[in-house]
């Protein structure tokens, strides 16, 4: 297949409703990009957003598709929050094997934000937005990675954090 130059890799890093659904429909259309969103794929589908084991298995098979269409040379964004640095680590040096850029959009939002997005979302019954609850958020809030600014030099673009 022919390729079309060296392809773009952006990560959307961040908790559930942070903006990364937002931020990724904006790129997709602005660049253009294809964007993989374990949500939507998942809620097609019919299976539970919470179903870790499918969505690891889907998330696997996006990494497969992701570093193929980079292969191809195309930009490719992948909607997964990327809560450890070492998933971030492992997808950026793979990416970058294939010749392709790389790119980190952290959406640093506060918890009170997050809580107030997350209470108007959970209202409105759309099919691929899960309700998540204020003790998921302080659960998952604990477990997220946030990258600093050395771990953001490593990216080719990155937006900066909160000084």
């Amino acid at each position: 297949m022919k390729r079309n130059g060296p392809g773009r890799l952006i990560l959307l890093c961040g908790l559930p409703g942070s903006g990364k659904t937002t931020l990724s429909k904006r790129l997709a259309d602005e660049l253009p990009a294809v964007r993989l969103c374990p949500d939507e794929w998942l809620a097609g589908l019919g299976i539970d957003l919470h179903e870790a084991d499918a969505r690891d298995r889907l998330e696997g098979l996006f990494r497969q598709h992701a570093y193929s269409l980079l292969g191809l040379g195309q930009t490719v964004i992948l909607e997964f929050g990327f809560w450890a640095r070492a998933e971030r680590d492992e997808l950026r040096l793979r990416a970058r094997l294939l010749g392709a850029a790389v790119e980190l959009r952290y959406l640093d939002v506060t918890r009170d934000e997050l809580l107030r997005r997350l209470e108007a979302r959970n209202g409105t019954g759309a099919p691929d937005a899960a309700v998540i609850t204020r003790n998921m958020i302080e659960r998952w809030a604990e477990d997220f990675e946030a990258p600093g600014r050395e771990e953001l030099a490593l990216f080719d673009h990155w937006n900066d954090p909160p000084a």
